[in-house]
């Protein structure tokens, strides 16, 4: 014999959707005052009830009982002939009359009761469900603002609910307070990060000349010669990563200067830039542009489209390919990366937009890259997108709104 399973278990479960714990808080309150308010109609309407059968039965004497004729079958009486319709009216007892004036009254009472608590149970819901909605306007205020910053990663749009000081309003003046702290670290983290590559490009180039100069003209000893070469290659390396930090810095500052720019056009300037660089690694590109016009920072858009060549490229393998597509869809321009290389699972894809992330092979970048991208991309509303590809390799794709006025370089 099979066990009966859940299901014949608990015949009478609520769907999970409809269970209370479920519903919105506007539905929760609703049934609450609903539940509340026939719980003590029902309460008041037994009292009604009983109040009422008490009076009667106490005031009994004044009440003068008719009598009432009731339909009865009685014998057939011998001379005497029975009604047409074969019942015989009989008398009723005092007793038997009052019974039937209560049980007609009460009866009466009980269903007018009933008719007026459900019509006033369900106007107590309505109203409960308005006055819930009224209330809760501002927490839907909240909420949808809470959703569009998270969205467009903007710290500058600030609640400043008007009202009753509740507490709603005690939430959304605590979510602004928030919001502010949150602005004035980010800013004063890009602050320090701006100046801090500012300040540290002064001595890099006054180590590098000091270097060069005595290496051009041959004022170097030989066995120094290795070590200042080192010396030279790190500070490049340093100053590299001081233009990267800068990028980003600015990239996240929300500071745009915007022109119509094509991506189709930086797609291109990026091919040429690292046109050598892909020949070295004997790694093919190929560009297939299309229109793709937007309202954006020229520089960083140039950015992007580096950014997102050079990785291809750099974590790629040799007689590997690079496709580079840009076009545009509805409202929406895009480029597209898309390149051969190690397989990545798709748990590993978020980590790469992670600054100073190099993934498992490490080059010679500096893992900033696609955080430099990202970041680009969120500054100018936009999104971008990594899928890992089947054969191997990474296709990413970001997304801008697209302006379709004209473009100029």
């Amino acid at each position: 014999m099979s066990r009966p399973g859940r299901a014949s278990r608990h015949p009478f479960r609520l769907p999970s959707r409809l269970a209370p714990d479920r519903l919105p808080l506007r539905g929760r309150l609703t049934l609450v005052t609903m539940t509340v308010f026939a719980v003590l109609g029902c309460g008041m309407l037994a009292l009604n009830w009983l109040s009422a059968r008490q009076l009667i039965q106490a005031n009994r004497s004044l009440v003068t009982p008719a009598r009432s004729l009731s339909p009865a079958t009685p014998a057939p009486v011998l001379g005497r002939t029975p009604p047409p319709d074969g019942t015989e009216q009989v008398p009723t007892t005092p007793a038997q009359g009052f019974g039937d004036f209560r049980d007609t009254i009460l009866g009466d009472l009980l269903t007018r009761s009933a008719l007026l608590l459900a019509a006033f149970t369900a106007l107590a819901a309505l109203l409960a469900w308005w006055a819930s909605r009224r209330s809760l306007a501002r927490l839907h205020q909240v909420t949808a603002t809470a959703r569009r910053i998270s969205a467009d990663r903007s710290m500058d749009e600030r609640l400043a609910l008007d009202g009753p000081y509740d507490e709603i309003r005690e939430l959304g003046d605590t979510f602004d307070a928030m919001l502010d702290r949150l602005d004035r670290s980010f800013t004063a983290q890009r602050r320090f990060t701006a100046h801090a590559s500012h300040e540290l490009r002064t001595p890099l180039t006054i180590q590098r000349t000091a270097l060069e100069i005595p290496l051009a003209q041959g004022r170097v000893p030989p066995d120094l010669r290795p070590a200042v070469q080192r010396a030279l290659d790190a500070n490049a390396r340093t100053e590299r990563l001081i233009a990267a930090l800068l990028t980003l810095a600015r990239g996240e500052s929300g500071t745009l200067n915007l022109r119509p720019v094509d991506l189709a056009d930086a797609a291109g300037a990026a091919v040429r830039d690292l046109a050598d660089e892909a020949r070295a690694a004997e790694v093919r590109v190929t560009l297939a542009t299309m229109a793709a016009p937007v309202e954006g920072d020229p520089a960083l858009l140039r950015q992007v489209a580096l950014n997102l060549l050079a990785n291809a490229v750099r974590h790629n393998h040799r007689d590997g390919t690079v496709t580079v597509t840009t076009g545009s869809v509805g409202d929406t321009a895009f480029l597209e990366v898309a390149n051969t290389g190690p397989v990545l699972n798709p748990e590993e894809i978020p980590a790469l937009f992670a600054p100073f992330h190099q993934g498992r092979e490490r080059g010679t970048g500096f893992g900033l890259g696609l955080a430099v991208v990202e970041a680009i991309t969120a500054t100018h509303r936009g999104e971008i997108t990594a899928t890992a590809r089947t054969g191997g390799g990474l296709t990413v794709r970001v997304r801008l709104p697209s302006s379709h006025g004209p473009v100029r370089s």
